[in-house]
Parts: structure tokens; sequence; C-alpha cells
């Protein structure tokens, strides 16, 4: 079963695009297309009838004419981002000092201090949120400020106050985030349309890698590692030849966490390397039963009882993890390559020998190429509007306003002379901003606070235009995954809503599933690992696995006939 992608995964696959490394957290991915805009984003949708109550402004509005103009006068809004790891205040850059003093607008962030699933369920709780709300398309929350009437209709308020949303907004994405109320309550962000992967597609990147430390695979003779045997010698030999890294020791393969949900490495990231497909015959595949998976599972599992899984990788989170990819203590990782953007660049300033490079990693016993996770029409976060909203108007108008090509220019390229130029002819980062970008992401972001320091809107097919050409050691992880990119539109929003009977199942089996990855590495012997693997599927189908399946295989097929329409 293809379970949710996690919020710092999705988050940075789609960051990839912008191809500089964010310290943010984690879809997570991402289109990196050289177009010189998005028709999809300048073509105007089909609104419904004007509502009932019409604001004596509207009339004065026109669909063609960005409706933030009309009112520039200063206005501070609460903006909530379930993200724990936004380190970013509004305000304290040139971007978006420049935004404000352009449009009037004011951000208040508000970011939890811990746990966001807390925060969030109290903030619903409470009956009141603040003005904005930007959280992961993939989280409950959305599916409950929805149920609760907490947040406002898009499509009511634009109609009302703001018809230019229509033009400024993909009527695919639209009719994606259509409820079965007939309203669309959230716009994604790096969002791809089946359409967009026609016009883009063949340059969109997928930030899943296997990555390796250069000067130890190389030292090591470059080994093929695609097969199991190559696998577990490479790591073998570069434990070897290399015991310590700087008087600590080395980890031969580095993982993503394990979380109490389960771990990104040992699911979607390994399946879509052995290219285990989604779906077969119009039936949503279980892919953790194949017998690729099994087999590479029993590999780790082997190269565990050969000490080649540190202990280290089982209980560290990312903060332990970026200190030590920032010592190059990892001999392999298969990872999200932006997730260690930050530590890359300071190991390629320090030598450019001893940094990470992308290399074919895990493979099925045919040897086909990955099925990596390209950007998909959900994107990786919605942005909403609370009923509680102070002013719906100005909202609206914001949000249309960043939702624009100019929006996306400005938070992208940020103001003109501070930021960026027209250098050859060209809209570009000036020179000394882009090596700071490349050099320091998070100096960058409190010094100028463009490219997509603030993504809550970031549209990455629009932004292509102006993105620059990328540079090393970025380059090298970016370009190995041309090519293998695929679409996953049609998996996305299949999960049951977590408090409803199927969802309640579903968090029992993600528990399971967190408990026994760490087992099945761990077993002793091929045997036991078996043991464990058979417990493990039976006590799936106990908890009701089958009902769950039945859920996603209906939402999938709804998903097929939305996109059909597009």
């Amino acid at each position: 079963m293809d379970m949710k992608r996690k919020p710092k995964k999705i988050m940075l696959m789609l960051m990839a695009t912008i191809m500089v490394l964010s310290v943010a957290g984690c879809s997570g991915n991402n289109g990196n297309a050289a177009n010189k805009g998005n028709s999809a984003n300048k073509t105007e949708g089909n609104t419904a009838e004007a509502t009932a109550t019409t604001a004596p402004e509207a009339t004065a509005l026109s669909a063609d004419e960005p409706g933030w103009k009309s009112d520039t006068s200063p206005i501070t809004f609460d903006w909530y981002l379930n993200f724990a790891w936004f380190p970013n205040k509004w305000g304290v850059d040139p971007t978006s000092q420049y935004i404000t003093k352009k449009t009037g607008v004011d951000i208040n962030f508000i970011v939890p201090a811990g746990n966001e699933n807390e925060k969030l369920n109290t903030l619903i709780a409470s009956g009141k949120l603040p003005d904005f709300i930007t959280l992961g398309w993939y989280e409950d929350g959305v599916k409950k400020i929805i149920e609760g009437n907490l947040a406002l209709p898009l499509n009511k308020l634009a109609e009302e106050y703001d018809p230019y949303f229509f033009k400024v907004s993909d009527p695919d994405k639209l009719g994606w985030y259509t409820q079965a109320d007939g309203n669309v309550y959230g716009y994604p962000n790096a969002s791809s349309s089946p359409k967009d992967y026609e016009k883009y597609g063949d340059s969109y990147v997928s930030n899943q890698t296997f990555v390796v430390r250069k000067d130890i695979y190389e030292a090591i003779g470059s080994p093929d590692m695609r097969t199991p045997e190559g696998f577990v010698a490479a790591l073998k030999a570069a434990k070897e030849k290399f015991p310590e890294i700087d008087g600590q020791p080395m980890i031969p393969l580095g993982l993503h966490e394990f979380t109490t949900t389960g771990n990104d490495s040992l699911e979607q990231y390994i399946q879509n390397f052995l290219a285990i497909p989604r779906e077969k015959d119009g039936k949503l595949y279980n892919r953790e039963t194949d017998p690729e998976y099994i087999r590479w599972m029993k590999t780790l599992r082997q190269a565990n009882q050969d000490g080649l899984l540190s202990k280290d990788i089982f209980i560290d989170k990312r903060p332990q993890m970026e200190e030590k990819i920032a010592q190059g203590r990892y001999f392999a990782m298969l990872y999200q390559r932006s997730d260690f953007g930050a530590q890359l660049g300071t190991l390629y300033q320090k030598d450019p020998n001893k940094i990470y490079i992308a290399v074919d990693g895990p493979a099925n016993t045919n040897l086909d190429a990955p099925t990596l996770n390209g950007p998909a029409i959900s994107g990786w976060t919605v942005t909403l509007i609370s009923k509680d909203v102070k002013d719906k108007a100005r909202a609206i108008k914001f949000l249309s306003y960043l939702n624009s090509e100019e929006g996306n220019k400005d938070l992208y390229l940020g103001e003109k002379g501070v930021s960026y130029d027209t250098i050859d002819g060209k809209d570009q980062f000036k020179p000394e901003v882009f090596d700071l970008m490349n050099k320091d992401r998070t100096a960058f972001d409190k010094k100028y606070g463009s490219s997509f320091t603030f993504w809550m809107l970031m549209n990455t097919n629009i932004t292509a235009q102006w993105t620059p050409k990328s540079v090393e050691p970025f380059k090298q992880l970016e370009d190995w995954t041309r090519g293998k990119t695929k679409s996953i539109s049609e998996f996305d929003q299949i999960d049951p809503l977590a408090s409803s009977p199927e969802g309640i199942i579903l968090s029992k089996i993600k528990d399971l599933r967190s408990k026994t990855l760490p087992k099945l590495l761990m077993a002793p012997s091929d045997a036991e690992f078996d043991s464990i693997w058979t417990g493990y599927i039976k006590k799936q189908e106990d908890l009701g696995l089958a009902k769950v399946q039945a859920f996603q295989q209906t939402k999938y097929e709804e998903n097929k006939l939305k996109l059909a329409k597009k």
C-alpha cells in the first residue's frame, strides 16, 4: 500500500525546483521548466453565478485588473503556517518590506513551537482561526477546517470582491480542489497539473536521490550499487577503508528518520528506486508486498547483521543527521537531496572532493530506471482564508496578487535593484545575491528574502523563466533525477480522514509499520525476518486493511475521472 508522503519530504521535493536549497524541512518536490510564463495561470476560469450580496466596490472591479490596487492602505493579517521548522519573519528582509510597501499588507506569521497537529487541533477546537492558514494538503486539518465551516469559499470571495482571482488561478487546480458542495476552499503552491506536465515535464526534477560521498566512493573503485550484492559490498569496502571520519565512526548508510508512522527511505523512496508500480490493471497495488521490495529489505537486514547499519540511524532525528552530514560522516544516503542542501553547500566550500554526489542506487532485478516522484497537481501546501478573516476583500485580493505572475515574480526575484536586475537583457538575481544563496541559504533568507523565502503561493512553473541555471554541487544531484520523474497526481488525496473508521484503521497500520520496520532490519536471520514479516502482514489484515484499500481505490478512481476532464 502506497502510504502518504511526509511533510518534510514533500516540501523539499517541491523546493528542489527553486534549485537553491532552503533549510526548510521537507514533498516532497518541483517543476524546473524553461518557459516564458505559464499560460494555465493566465487563463480565466469559469465563475459561478454571483452571490446575492455584492459589495459596492465589486462593480468597479475587473476580471482583467488586479483587485489589490484598489486599496493599498495598511493592514496586518495573521497567517498560520503549520510548519514548526519555518524560521522566517515577515518585514525583516527587503523582499517582504517591498511587498508591504506596494500592497499595504503586513503579515504576522504564527508558527507552532512544537507539535503541529496539537497546535492546529487546538485552533480548530477553538472555532476561531487566524486570517490565513497554510498547511500540507495531506493533513487532516484541511478536511477538518472545511467540514467545520471554518474557512470561506475562495470562489465566492472572488465573485464578490475580486474576479481577478479567476484569471490568475489555474482552472484545472480549482477543479481538483473543488469540494462536494461545489466550492473551493484552498489553493495549492508548487502544483503541476497533467497539462503542465505535458508542457514542462521533460525539465521536471525530483528530490529523491541515492547519494555517496564522492572521495570515498572513488577510493573504493566507484562500484555498481544497483544489486544487493554490490550494495552490501560497497558499504563494507567503505567502512573497511574509512572506519573513521575526523576521529569519529563512519556511518555506512544514512536514511530518513524513523517516525511514529514509518520511514520515508524504507517506504516510498526505495519502492520508487525499484520502480515498483503503484497500480496494476486499474487496481491500487500494495507495493510493500512486492518481491523486489522484500528482497531489498532483506538486503538491509543482512547489512545490519554485517555491522553496516549504525545504531545512530535508528534514533537520530533531522537535526542530528544534519550535523553528521555537515561532518561528512555518512558514506551513502537514500535521502531527499534538498534536506541536506545547506550542509552540502558548506562541504563544497571546504573541499569540492568531499561532497555527496548522486549515483545509481538500489534497483530491481531487471535494473530498470527508478520512477521518482515528480510534481503533482495537489502541490505541497494549500492556503485557506478563515471565516474570521478581518477583511474579506483585502484577503482575497492579496491571495490573488500572490498567486499572479506579478506576485510570484516579486516573491521569487524580490525588488529590482536590490536582489535582482535586468542583466544581459534578462531579469535575474544579481551575482552577489546568487552567490550568497548558494553558500548560505539561511543568511540569504534574512538578507534578501527572495527566492521564495515565503513560499505559500509559489508557482514553480511561472518562476522557471527566472530560475538561474543550477551550479555545483547542487546541479549534479538535480540533473541525475531528470527523465526519471513521474506524475503521481492520481495517487494523491486518497487516504481517509483520521477520525473516520477507515482513517482509524490506517493510523493503526502506520503505527504498526513504524514499530515493525526497525525490527525487520534488526532481525538476526532471514528466517526471523520472514516470521516478523508474516506476522506484520497478518496484523494489517486483522486491523482491517481491506477496508482502507477499498476506500483508497474509490478515491483513486475518482481522481482518474477528475484528471480525465482536464
